[in-house]
Protein backbone atom coordinates (compact mmCIF):
# COMPACT_ATOMS: atom_id res chain seq x y z
CA UNK A 1 0.00 0.00 0.00
CA UNK A 2 1.13 3.43 -0.08
CA UNK A 3 3.31 5.44 1.46
CA UNK A 4 1.34 8.41 2.53
CA UNK A 5 -1.44 6.20 4.08
CA UNK A 6 1.06 4.22 6.32
CA UNK A 7 2.75 7.85 7.54
CA UNK A 8 -0.92 8.59 8.34
CA UNK A 9 -1.72 5.86 10.81
CA UNK A 10 0.25 7.37 13.29
CA UNK A 11 -1.09 10.76 13.44
CA UNK A 12 -4.79 9.29 13.00
CA UNK A 13 -4.06 6.89 16.21
CA UNK A 14 -2.56 9.95 18.23
CA UNK A 15 -4.93 12.36 16.70
CA UNK A 16 -2.38 14.88 16.56
CA UNK A 17 -0.54 16.54 13.02
CA UNK A 18 2.93 16.11 15.56
CA UNK A 19 4.60 13.63 17.02
CA UNK A 20 7.78 12.99 19.03
CA UNK A 21 9.71 10.64 16.45
CA UNK A 22 9.85 8.35 19.39
CA UNK A 23 6.04 7.92 19.58
CA UNK A 24 6.33 7.47 15.47
CA UNK A 25 8.21 4.99 15.85
CA UNK A 26 6.15 3.13 18.79
CA UNK A 27 3.06 3.40 16.67
CA UNK A 28 4.56 1.56 13.84
CA UNK A 29 6.76 -1.11 15.93
CA UNK A 30 5.58 -1.62 18.82
CA UNK A 31 1.75 -0.49 18.57
CA UNK A 32 1.26 -2.02 15.40
CA UNK A 33 3.54 -4.33 14.66
CA UNK A 34 4.19 -3.54 11.32
CA UNK A 35 8.00 -2.88 11.44
CA UNK A 36 10.75 -3.16 13.41
CA UNK A 37 11.96 0.19 14.75
CA UNK A 38 14.69 1.06 12.57
CA UNK A 39 12.61 0.31 9.45
CA UNK A 40 10.05 2.73 11.19
CA UNK A 41 12.80 5.29 11.24
CA UNK A 42 13.42 4.59 7.58
CA UNK A 43 9.89 4.97 7.10
CA UNK A 44 10.25 9.00 8.21
CA UNK A 45 13.27 8.70 5.95
CA UNK A 46 11.31 8.76 3.24
CA UNK A 47 8.86 9.97 4.02
CA UNK A 48 10.40 13.02 5.06
CA UNK A 49 12.12 12.50 1.41
CA UNK A 50 8.47 12.81 -0.10
CA UNK A 51 7.66 16.06 1.14
CA UNK A 52 4.69 13.76 3.21
CA UNK A 53 6.41 14.77 6.95
CA UNK A 54 9.23 17.79 8.53
CA UNK A 55 11.31 17.11 10.96
CA UNK A 56 11.32 19.73 13.71
CA UNK A 57 13.27 19.62 16.53
CA UNK A 58 12.75 16.02 17.33
CA UNK A 59 9.32 15.61 16.54
CA UNK A 60 7.96 14.56 12.47
CA UNK A 61 5.32 16.92 11.58
CA UNK A 62 2.50 16.13 8.93
CA UNK A 63 2.67 18.35 6.05
CA UNK A 64 -0.79 16.71 5.12
CA UNK A 65 -3.87 16.37 7.05
CA UNK A 66 -4.11 13.11 7.92
CA UNK A 67 -8.06 12.82 8.54
CA UNK A 68 -7.94 13.35 4.73
CA UNK A 69 -6.30 10.10 4.08
CA UNK A 70 -8.48 6.91 3.37
CA UNK A 71 -7.16 4.21 5.45
CA UNK A 72 -9.17 1.03 4.78
CA UNK A 73 -10.23 -1.04 7.78
CA UNK A 74 -7.55 -3.92 7.61
CA UNK A 75 -5.38 -1.83 6.26
CA UNK A 76 -1.62 -3.12 6.70
CA UNK A 77 1.37 -1.97 4.67
CA UNK A 78 4.07 -4.51 2.97
CA UNK A 79 7.36 -4.24 2.76
CA UNK A 80 7.35 -2.48 -0.66
CA UNK A 81 6.44 0.69 1.23
CA UNK A 82 9.96 1.04 2.55
CA UNK A 83 11.64 0.77 -1.23
CA UNK A 84 12.70 4.24 -2.12
CA UNK A 85 10.93 5.30 -5.24
CA UNK A 86 13.11 6.14 -8.14
CA UNK A 87 12.63 9.83 -9.41
CA UNK A 88 10.82 8.53 -12.21
CA UNK A 89 8.15 6.68 -10.42
CA UNK A 90 7.58 9.86 -7.94
CA UNK A 91 6.73 12.45 -11.23
CA UNK A 92 4.74 9.85 -12.75
CA UNK A 93 2.48 9.29 -9.49
CA UNK A 94 2.64 13.13 -9.37
CA UNK A 95 1.20 13.74 -13.06
CA UNK A 96 -1.44 10.72 -12.11
CA UNK A 97 -2.65 12.48 -8.82
CA UNK A 98 -2.97 16.13 -11.05
CA UNK A 99 -5.42 13.82 -13.03
CA UNK A 100 -3.75 13.01 -16.23
CA UNK A 101 -4.19 8.90 -17.13
CA UNK A 102 -1.52 6.96 -16.40
CA UNK A 103 -0.70 5.37 -19.96
CA UNK A 104 -0.64 9.05 -21.76
CA UNK A 105 1.62 10.18 -19.54
CA UNK A 106 3.66 7.41 -19.80
CA UNK A 107 3.45 7.74 -23.44
CA UNK A 108 4.27 11.69 -23.25
CA UNK A 109 7.32 10.67 -21.27
CA UNK A 110 8.52 8.06 -23.90
CA UNK A 111 7.66 10.07 -26.86
CA UNK A 112 10.04 13.10 -25.44
CA UNK A 113 12.67 10.43 -24.25
CA UNK A 114 12.58 9.44 -28.37
CA UNK A 115 12.54 12.98 -29.94
CA UNK A 116 15.12 14.34 -27.37
CA UNK A 117 17.33 11.91 -26.48
CA UNK A 118 17.03 12.21 -22.94
CA UNK A 119 16.63 9.98 -19.73
CA UNK A 120 13.22 8.48 -18.98
CA UNK A 121 14.02 10.74 -15.63
CA UNK A 122 14.61 14.16 -17.36
CA UNK A 123 11.61 13.39 -20.10
CA UNK A 124 9.40 12.77 -17.17
CA UNK A 125 10.36 15.86 -15.41
CA UNK A 126 9.81 17.66 -18.72
CA UNK A 127 6.63 15.91 -19.32
CA UNK A 128 5.01 17.00 -16.12
CA UNK A 129 6.24 20.81 -16.01
CA UNK A 130 4.40 20.75 -19.43
CA UNK A 131 0.94 19.73 -18.01
CA UNK A 132 1.87 21.99 -14.61
CA UNK A 133 3.02 19.37 -12.32
CA UNK A 134 4.41 20.53 -9.41
CA UNK A 135 8.13 17.58 -9.06
CA UNK A 136 10.45 20.48 -7.89
CA UNK A 137 11.44 17.69 -5.42
CA UNK A 138 11.86 14.44 -7.38
CA UNK A 139 13.35 16.55 -10.47
CA UNK A 140 16.49 17.63 -7.97
CA UNK A 141 16.16 14.26 -7.03
CA UNK A 142 16.71 13.23 -10.88
CA UNK A 143 19.60 15.75 -11.32
CA UNK A 144 21.52 14.65 -8.36
CA UNK A 145 21.29 11.02 -10.14
CA UNK A 146 22.36 12.58 -13.54
CA UNK A 147 25.45 14.05 -11.55
CA UNK A 148 26.39 10.75 -9.40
Amino acid sequence: MSLDVTVAVPFRQHGSTRLGEGEFVVALSLDRDWFSPDQAKRLIDLAAGRGLVERDDGDVVAAFDPADIQIPEEFEPDASVLREQSAFEQILDACVAAGIEKQAAVAGINERQSNLGVTAEAAAVLFARENDVDVDEAASKAKRGLSQ
